[in-house]
């Protein structure tokens, strides 16, 4: 279809006016009642109290960094009875906190086993102290596991939608202001079993999560975007993501810059600048198996500028993955700073062309390693790569028969 609807909204003029998710919301799905279109965001500062929810063929266009969505700030409450997974209404000791249309994250241990549970809803109503929500939970969350609820969840949501653009907007998780959300829960845009989804210049900026996360998502590309000081993950593909496609973009003061999850196969990172990482420049690991990570400039990372993450397991560790042309400078800040780690038994690695470098002056609280190779890793081509200013260019732990075989 060549003509499809595009709706403008605005702070001050547009066909839908407003400031808030709401008012988002109501263009979003409007335009997905006709059968998608486009979404132009006026510029300001939008105050979400709950995630802009993504629909099929719904593309977002804003005004670059002048169109900001911006995080409430997060308050939480306990729960003073139990909800069960079928129940729709959640009683807690402070419902003042929540609006009707915003957005609740139920949390707390399981009460049957050991692990945390997180649960993300849309408040309908609110009755004293009683919450309602708009769908029942399908966990149990009860008082004696010191349950939670609270005005957490990302700021762009997409949840079984595909075939859509996001572009240049700002996405402010107002870090200073919200508690932690974990990676597999939210972030500045976060996208669980989606498809064929494009982000493109667009900046997410302090989260207190990750900038940009989807899980099990196919075939999703972010260009010439900005991930700036989120507190986790700076780009997270999540675990079974195939093909995605990550290039040009900057990844600056985030805990681990690029994150490979499980399972993420086929990949392009390419002619990324990632700076500054608290721990790692790029992580990859459980099952991240042929994927391309070329022409990218990692700085300053925290601990190393690239990770093989290790499994007991060999047949789950990173096979069979390129990483060429890249530079990778100044990794680690004390002890052995070392650019490239390789732990486990990943087999089929190529390291190509690589520039490792430090400009640092020699210290004695650091023995800058280009490459160290653990001792389970199998077969390793290492071609054109050049290292400077390092103690020792290629620490090789393997036995010499397995040096020798390759």
């Amino acid at each position: 279809m060549s003509r499809r609807i595009t709706i403008t909204v605005g702070q001050r003029q547009g066909e839908i006016v407003g400031s808030d998710h709401l008012t988002l919301q109501a263009a979003v799905d409007y335009v997905a009642r006709l059968g998608g279109g486009t979404v132009v965001i006026g510029p300001g500062t939008w105050e979400m109290g709950n995630s802009l929810f993504l629909r099929t063929g719904v593309n977002l266009r804003g005004h670059g960094d002048d169109t900001i969505l911006r995080k409430c700030a997060s308050e939480s409450t306990r729960l003073v009875d139990d909800i069960d997974w079928y129940g729709t209404s959640v009683e807690v000791e402070d419902a003042s906190i929540f609006r009707v249309g915003g957005g609740i994250l139920l949390r707390g241990k399981s009460p049957h086993f050991d692990k945390q549970q997180f649960v993300k809803r849309t408040v309908v109503a609110i009755d004293g102290n009683t919450v309602h929500i708009d769908r029942d939970p399908r966990e149990n969350f009860w008082t004696e596991t010191e349950a939670e609820a609270a005005t957490l969840f990302p700021v762009v949501a997409g949840e079984e939608v595909s075939d859509l653009t996001i572009e240049s907007l700002c996405i402010d998780g107002n870090r200073a202001n919200n508690e932690e959300l974990n990676g597999n829960y939210g972030g500045g845009i976060f996208m669980q079993d989606c498809n064929r989804i494009t982000i493109r210049d667009v900046t997410t900026r302090d989260n207190n999560s990750d900038g940009v996360s989807w899980q099990v998502c196919d075939d999703v590309t972010i260009e010439e975007c900005r991930s700036l000081n989120n507190a986790n993950l700076g780009l997270h593909p999540g675990s079974g993501s195939q093909r995605p496609v990550v290039r040009g973009n900057v990844i600056v003061g985030c805990d681990i810059g690029f994150f490979f999850c499980w399972g993420v196969r086929d990949g392009i990172v390419e002619q990324n600048v990632i700076e500054d990482s608290g721990r790692f420049g790029v992580s990859i690991g459980h099952r991240d198996t042929d994927n391309i990570v070329r022409d990218n400039v990692i700085r300053r990372s925290g601990e190393h500028g690239v990770l093989f993450r290790e499994h007991p397991e060999p047949r789950r560790d990173p096979h069979r993955n390129v990483i060429e042309g890249n530079v990778i400078e100044d990794s680690g800040t004390e002890g052995e700073c070392i650019a490239i780690e390789m732990k486990g038994s990943a087999d089929g690695v190529v390291l190509r062309e690589n520039t490792i470098v430090d400009r640092r002056s020699a210290s004695s609280d650091r023995r800058r390693i280009g490459l160290r190779i653990g001792e389970r890793v199998g077969r390793l081509t290492l071609e054109g790569n050049e290292f400077r200013g390092l103690e020792q260019d290629v620490f090789d732990l393997r036995p010499s028969p397995a040096r020798a075989a390759e």
